[in-house]
C-alpha cells in the first residue's frame, strides 16, 4: 500500500489492520503531538479501560512543514534503539507493541498518566530521589550492552552498520556543535545577550575546544546512544505507589561517544537550576549531576566483569570512565550554549519573566564547562563552578 500520513480519523482502522484492536468502532482518537518532529495520537476505548499511543514520523519536520524535508526513516533508528534498550532496561522505556516500517509508525503504551520532567520542573517540582539515578542507570545499561565490552564482535559490527544515521547526526553536528559559534540564520537570542553571542563567535579557545568535541562526536563509535536525552524526553510519575521513569523519543539514536547522552541531560539539569535560582525556588537541583553520574558509574562498574575478559582490567576501566566524564562535561557546555543562542531554545528560560539574567549565567557556565572540562573532576567541581558564576 505504501507510506501514508495518518490522520486522527485513520487511526482506528489502522490499529485494527495492524492487529492491535479488534473493534475499530470502539476507539476514540485525539492528536497530542508536542515535539518538533513527529505526530502522536492517543487511542482510547470508549469506556476508557484501554489505551494506546501511535507515533508516526513525517517526511518533514512537523513544526516547519514541507519546507524542511526530513526522512521518516528516523523512526527506524528509534525502533532499533527501543529494541536494544528492551533487552537490558525494559523498565526505563515505554512498552513497544509494534513497529510498522512501511509507515514509520510505532505503537506503544499510553504514558499520559505520566508527566514530562521538564514540565514538572518548570512548575517548581523537585526531581525526587529516583529520577536522575534512573537516567544514569539507563545510559550505563544501554551503553555497556552495545559497546565492545558488552557485545559480541559480529553483533556489534552489525549494529554499527544498521545504526548509521547521517541525516540526524548532521543536524547535531551543525545545530549543537557548529552553528552557535558562527553567524548563521538559525541562531537567535534574547535582547541583552548580543555581547556574549559576539564574544563566543570570536573566542578562539572556545571554538577550538568545541571543534575537538565535534570531532569526537563524529568519530567515536563507543556505544548506541539515545542521542537527544534531555528533560523533555523523560516522563515521570507513580504507578501503584512506585516511582516510574520512562525515557522516550530516541529517534536521534546512533553509535557515538557515551558522554554525549550524559552531557545533554546534565545541561538541561543545569539550565533548570538557573530557572529555579532566578525564581528563588531551588530544591534538589544541585544534586542531579552527582545522582546521575554516581548511578552511571556504579552500574557500569557492576556490568564490567560480565563480558570484558582479562585484557581490559580495572585500571583501564578507571581511565575509560574518566574519559566519559570529561567528554560529558564538555558536551553539557555545548548543549547549554546552543539552547540559548542557537536554534532551539528551552522553555526553562524563555518562560521566565526576564530570561536574560539566567540566560547569561547559563551561557557563562556552558563556556567554562567546555574550556575547563579537563580540570573539573567531580560533580562537586561542576556545582562549585555553577555557584561561582
Amino acid at each position: 500500500m505504501g507510506y501514508r500520513i495518518l490522520e486522527p480519523a485513520d487511526v482506528p482502522a489502522y490499529l485494527n489492520e495492524r492487529g492491535h484492536w479488534a473493534n475499530p468502532a470502539d476507539i476514540e482518537v485525539r492528536e497530542v503531538s508536542d515535539g518538533n518532529m513527529n505526530r502522536v495520537f492517543l487511542a482510547r476505548s470508549t469506556d476508557g479501560t484501554r489505551s494506546l499511543a501511535v507515533k508516526q514520523a513525517l517526511p518533514w519536520v512537523r513544526v516547519a512543514g514541507p519546507s524542511w524535508p526530513m526522512s521518516p526513516e528516523r523512526a527506524d533508528a528509534e525502533a532499533r534503539a527501543y529494541e536494544q534498550v528492551a533487552k537490558v532496561a525494559p523498565d526505563k522505556i515505554p512498552a513497544i507493541l509494534g513497529y510498522d516500517p512501511e509507515n514509520y509508525a510505532l505503537v506503544m503504551e499510553d504514558m499520559s498518566d505520566l508527566e514530562v520532567l521538564r514540565t514538572l520542573l518548570n512548575e517548581g517540582a523537585s526531581y525526587g530521589p529516583h529520577t536522575s539515578a534512573r537516567i544514569g542507570e539507563f545510559v550505563a545499561q544501554l551503553a555497556f550492552a552495545t559497546s565492545d565490552f558488552g557485545m559480541e564482535s559480529a553483533d556489534r559490527k552489525a549494529l554499527l552498520a544498521a545504526s548509521v544515521s547521517p541525516e540526524l547526526c548532521k543536524i547535531t553536528e551543525d545545530v549543537v556543535l557548529a552553528e552557535p559559534y558562527v553567524e548563521h540564520e538559525h541562531n537567535h537570542w534574547h535582547e541583552g545577550l548580543d555581547d556574549l553571542a559576539t564574544e563566543f563567535r570570536a573566542d578562539a579557545r572556545l571554538r577550538t575546544e568545541v571543534a575537538d568535541l565535534r570531532h569526537t562526536f563524529m568519530t567515536s563509535a563507543q556505544a548506541l546512544l539515545h542521542g537527544d536525552l534531555h528533560t523533555g524526553s523523560v516522563m515521570v510519575g507513580e504507578r501503584e505507589g512506585t516511582p516510574v521513569v520512562r525515557v522516550f523519543d530516541p529517534e536521534f539514536s546512533f553509535v557515538g561517544p557515551i558522554g554525549f547522552d550524559l552531557g545533554l541531560y546534565w545541561a538541561n539539569a543545569l539550565v533548570s537550576a538557573e530557572r529555579a535560582r532566578a525564581l528563588g525556588s531551588l530544591t534538589d537541583h544541585a544534586d542531579q549531576l552527582a545522582l546521575s553520574w554516581n548511578a552511571f558509574e556504579s552500574e557500569f562498574r557492576h556490568l564490567w566483569p560480565t563480558r570484558t575478559g582479562t585484557f581490559f582490567d580495572d585500571a583501564y576501566l578507571d581511565r575509560f570512565l574518566r574519559r566519559i566524564w570529561t567528554e560529558a562535561v564538555g558536551y553539557a557546555g555545548t548543549e547549554i550554549i546552543r539552547r540559548i543562542i542557537g536554534f532551539a531554545h528551552l522553555t526553562d528560560l524563555t518562560t521566565l519573566p526576564d530570561p536574560v539574567p539566567a540566560s547569561r549565567r547559563a551561557l557563562l557556565i556552558g563556556r567554562e564547562l567546555i574550556v575547563r572540562r579537563g580540570e573539573l573532576n567531580t560533580p562537586s567541581d561542576v556545582e562549585a563552578l555553577a555557584e561561582g558564576i
